[in-house]
């Protein structure tokens, strides 16, 4: 049972956790560990979900899709027609780029938001967009090496920049996103002073965790900025195509196929589970980048890649992204006017028009990680923004996701969460 003297990043006591630790310390393995291995946090953000678990709970946590609207009996139906008809293909070990057929449909997903010059040849099929993070850091980086980010950003980018001994530095964002002139500024101090910055990690549409994006005039301005200081970009657009009036932005790497690699998913436009996304790679990179994915999981399960084949040929994937879109406006609608009814008066949310997540801010001086285990004896989870951020310092922001949750649920984890926030301004 979690109480409030839990470890925050875990649900394991502490006398538990300590004796854990010296036990791994004690042991003659210990000096066997790379140096990487000190910098392998537990995530919080897993921690919360498996507190989430519990029954009762109003999750506001987990930036997971809404499955119960996919075609599931179709999925089951396509699923069992490979194994049986096409088993010994599916069930084999396939090519390590992914499979032909899924590459060329890559490449129609991606024509949806607008890259439409994109070359099959230079797709890499990648275990989620997860991997393709790790392979970029593994080709690009050295240890001590600098990758910039929005400021908050993914955790699970900042956990693979942290195995790979990686100096994450953040840029400030505002309304309208990643500001250039914030970018351009910390580029160039952190050349003078002799860092080598490799790449910019971005999430442009719907950033996770604050579901802001990054304005269409500023697109362009971002990669010129990177591409004078010889500086990549790697694009993470998971939620594009969730633009909730259906015309998503154009990505940064419309237009710009020699200075972004762009990552794709299927994880929130059909399943997480499948854990299939992608990388859309510039030619004079392809090749490195896709030894290093190979050398990484050999190929990507050619079940799974033939499973979302045949679902994009046989069903009406556009259609069933309009449904995800309709469906997660009216949920964040729903959160919107829940937070605008109950929350006290000091705080304040950004208003997304995609994704899954709003970001609530407090008066500076609160501290949010804390208010976690108050909020889950108020039967609500959320997600402190200290998750978010290299920064080591306390947040007053916090993630509240509306993507699998009813319109009902979100308004109630809303009345609970209230009390508990007021109570720490």
């Amino acid at each position: 049972m979690v109480t409030p003297d839990t470890p925050l990043a875990s649900a394991v006591p502490d006398d538990v956790e300590v004796a854990l630790e010296r036990a791994v310390a004690a042991h003659r393995h210990q000096h066997l560990f790379a140096e990487r291995a000190s910098n392998i946090k537990q995530s919080a953000v897993r921690d919360v979900f498996d507190i989430s678990m519990r029954p009762g709970l109003v999750s506001l946590a987990g930036g997971n899709p809404f499955l119960q609207s996919l075609p599931l009996e179709k999925l089951g139906t396509i699923a069992y027609q490979l194994v049986t008809e096409q088993g010994l293909t599916a069930l084999q070990y396939g090519g390590g780029q992914g499979t032909l057929e899924l590459r060329r449909q890559i490449c129609e997903v991606m024509a949806e938001e607008g890259i439409t010059d994109a070359d099959l040849a230079n797709v890499v099929v990648t275990i989620g967009s997860q991997s393709a993070q790790d392979i970029a850091c593994k080709v690009f980086c050295n240890p001590g090496d600098v990758v910039l980010c929005e400021d908050p950003t993914y955790v699970g980018a900042l956990n693979t920049f942290e195995v790979y001994q990686v100096r994450a530095e953040p840029v400030p964002m505002d309304a309208g996103g990643l500001v250039p002139e914030e970018l351009e500024r910390r580029i160039a101090e952190l050349q003078a002073s002799g860092a080598n910055v490799k790449f910019l990690y971005t999430i442009p549409s719907f950033n996770n965790p604050s579901g802001i994006t990054l304005d269409a005039g500023r697109r362009q301005q971002i990669v010129d900025i990177c591409r004078q200081a010889n500086v990549l970009v790697l694009e993470d657009n998971p939620y594009g195509l969730l633009r909730f009036d259906g015309h998503p932005i154009l990505p940064l790497r419309a237009g710009n196929p020699d200075d972004v690699i762009y990552l794709g998913s299927f994880s929130k436009i059909l399943a997480p589970g499948l854990r299939i996304g992608w990388a859309l790679v510039p030619a004079h990179l392809q090749r490195r980048f896709y030894l290093a994915s190979e050398s990484v999981m050999l190929c990507p399960p050619t079940l799974n890649q033939m499973l979302i084949s045949g679902y994009l040929e046989e069903h009406d994937w556009r259609g069933q992204i309009a449904t995800y879109r309709r469906l997660y406006a009216e949920r964040c609608a729903a959160m919107l006017a829940a937070l605008q009814e109950f929350m006290p008066e000091g705080i304040s949310w950004t208003k997304p028009d995609g994704g899954f997540f709003v970001w609530v801010t407090m008066p500076g001086h609160v501290d949010t990680y804390p208010l976690l285990h108050k909020a889950i004896d108020a039967g609500v989870v959320f997600i402190p923004g200290a998750a978010f951020t290299p920064s080591d310092r306390p947040s007053n922001k916090l993630r509240l996701a509306f993507s699998a949750v009813s319109a009902e649920q979100i308004r109630e984890g809303v009345r609970r969460l209230a009390p508990v926030l007021q109570a720490a301004i």
